[in-house]
């Protein structure tokens, strides 16, 4: 069953549209994260599905009702917000019982609900106190408590998470996924970190400048990037992108005259600009003098223990490698990588978009140094 359905949806705030023509399907008790660079329009969208701004075109159904004139309180969704929102004078207790109250629920009703809400959150010791007395995890916490008490149609989360430190966010989201998982309740959740993001959703849908460049599962989206935005911006390091050409000798000509023995790509790619693209972590060091090998010379290195990530130059364009060796490797010195034609991307440069180059290497399964 979908639970929310966004079609043709457009923002535009006087002459300038920060959303262009949204359209998605999010399927009941799904766990879905809109993610992209601030500014690309995602928690714009997510407040036009609660209802907090209006929408310029398009249609927001939520089950089989449309929205788009309904009040936010009216939509069945739940609203979890970056800056907690909660009222200082009142206490836990009260904060998470607040919306029960106004809507006139007896009182020993609405305290059992907010007690057995708070015990699912490990907040029961607290709900005499007042969120000033409270740490930033624990004042999430009661967001969230003040969503579940209500029993929305819809959980919808914007940033929750920034204000915390490293360490309470890597806890949150593992209590975020346990809630969600407990309670089955779709879920849309909005961030611009992708390790949030990857470890949370169900489905991503990837926003760039308010286009949505891509909506697939994590594992979808990071190995087969639909575009040269979604290739660079997902991935920690980026995916190393280098632009040039195929040419009909077997090789891909970039840079600074640089040539990567590249064989057996589809025909309809030669002599088209594109750029190709390879993960850090399919990138790998060879001997010197391996047949195919790309020669590159060490920018610097970035230690990160169990391994090291190698910035390399190859003839005017950067490649990065995650490398597990600890031989001595410094500024200056020359490296040599190889990897899988079966791990390369492709992307237009006029458009940005993925090219399909599968029947290209369907006729190897060969290391381009062989």
């Amino acid at each position: 069953m979908t639970a929310i359905t966004l079609s043709s949806v457009k923002k535009r705030y006087q002459k300038t549209d920060v959303v262009h023509g949204v359209d998605v399907e999010i399927e009941s008790g799904e766990f879905v994260v809109i993610l992209g660079p601030s500014g690309c329009g995602k928690s714009t969208l997510l407040r036009m599905i609660a209802g907090l701004e209006e929408i310029t075109s398009g249609t927001i159904a939520i089950g089989d009702t449309v929205v788009n004139n309904l009040e936010p309180r009216e939509r069945g969704c739940a609203m979890v917000f970056q800056n907690y929102a909660l009222y200082p004078h009142m206490s836990v207790a009260q904060n998470i019982g607040y919306a029960l109250k106004v809507a006139g629920m007896p009182r020993a009703e609405r305290d059992a609900k907010v007690l057995k809400v708070a015990k699912s959150v490990s907040l029961e010791p607290y709900l005499d106190r007042k969120p000033g007395e409270l740490s930033g995890g624990q004042r999430q916490r009661v967001a969230m408590a003040r969503a579940m008490v209500r029993e929305p149609k819809v959980f919808l989360f914007d940033e929750p998470f920034s204000n915390l430190d490293a360490k309470l966010r890597v806890a949150m989201r593992a209590e975020v996924r346990s809630l969600h998982r407990g309670l089955g309740v779709t879920s849309v959740f909005v961030t611009h970190d992708q390790t949030e993001a990857m470890t949370l959703a169900d489905r991503l849908i990837i926003m760039n400048a308010g286009v949505v460049e891509q909506v697939g599962k994590p594992s979808e989206v990071y190995n087969r990037p639909a575009s040269l935005f979604v290739a660079d911006f997902i991935g920690s390091p980026a995916m190393n992108l280098v632009r040039g050409f195929f040419a009909d000798d077997g090789y891909f000509r970039h840079g600074k005259g640089g040539m990567i023995h590249l064989p057996t790509i589809a025909p309809n790619l030669l002599s088209k600009e594109v750029s190709v693209g390879v993960r850090p972590e399919n990138v790998r060091r060879v001997p010197a003098g391996t047949k195919g090998a790309i020669n590159a010379v060490v920018d610097y290195i970035e230690e990160l223990g169990a391994s090291r990530l190698i910035y390399a130059d190859v003839d005017g364009s950067r490649i990065v490698a995650v490398d597990s060796a600890n031989d001595a490797l410094g500024t200056g010195m020359p490296v040599h990588f190889a990897f899988d034609t079966a791990d390369l991307h492709v992307f237009s440069n006029d458009d940005g978009r993925r090219l399909d180059i599968a029947t290209g290497l369907a006729a190897t399964a060969a290391l381009i140094n062989a």
